[in-house]
């Protein structure tokens, strides 16, 4: 696969070994590696070797390249600790959805208990939905393919 980069981005530059970085993995089309802001330890980061914002502008054969390999790189953080119980993962697309580095990246966020220092919360809004409102949002997804 054949990469670009984008000189401003700290993941291209961590790509190119411009800035250090606490590799765990990596291939000719990923670099796994430590988020120094370790969420919880072994919090890792999955990046494409090119460049691309997010997970809007991937195409099948860059999707099919990266998310490939989260399972072997998620067993291999799981196995390194016995403490490690369970693993979020997680991809933020856009400053609305957290997305803070625009060069697209998955965090593997080991869990150890239900109480270490990582949270997600999602409110159930099922009581504002219908039937009808459900369906007219299943159709309009439908709808795009």
């Amino acid at each position: 696969m054949e990469h670009n980069y984008d000189d401003d981005c700290i993941f291209c530059k961590i790509i190119k070994g411009e800035i250090p970085s606490y590799t765990v993995y990596e291939d000719d089309d990923v670099k796994a590696f430590l988020d120094i802001s370790q969420g919880t330890p072994g919090h890792t980061l999955v990046i494409p070797k090119t460049h691309v914002k997010d997970i809007f502008a991937y195409d099948a054969d860059l999707a099919a390249t990266v998310f490939a390999k989260i399972p072997a790189i998620a067993r291999a953080i799981k196995a390194s600790d016995p403490a490690i119980k369970g693993m979020n993962i997680l991809n933020n697309n856009g400053t609305v959805a957290y997305q803070s580095v625009f060069h697209s990246h998955i965090h593997l966020v080991p869990r150890y208990t239900d109480h270490d220092d990582f949270g997600m919360t999602f409110t159930d809004n099922s009581s504002k939905y219908s039937e009808t409102d459900l369906t007219k949002i299943q159709d309009q997804i439908k709808a795009q393919f």
